[in-house]
């Protein structure tokens, strides 16, 4: 999707376009609204729930 990087913040991202919120709840991002979503970039999210990167955005820009 244009405009989403691996470097934003999840809440950053949930921001720029609300329905990638489905997506990361069906990857096992449960805690959207935590601190840490305001604070982590989707990469380093990513690799706290042992989660590939790139399959991730793949999911994200087929949205």
């Amino acid at each position: 999707m244009a405009g989403i990087t691996k470097e934003m913040t999840i809440g950053e991202i949930l921001r720029t376009n609300p329905d990638v919120a489905s997506i990361l709840m069906e990857a096992g991002m449960h805690c959207l609204g935590c601190p840490s979503a305001q604070g982590e970039s989707l990469e380093e999210a990513a690799m706290v729930h042992g989660m590939d990167i790139n399959d991730l955005m793949s999911k994200i820009e087929a949205l």
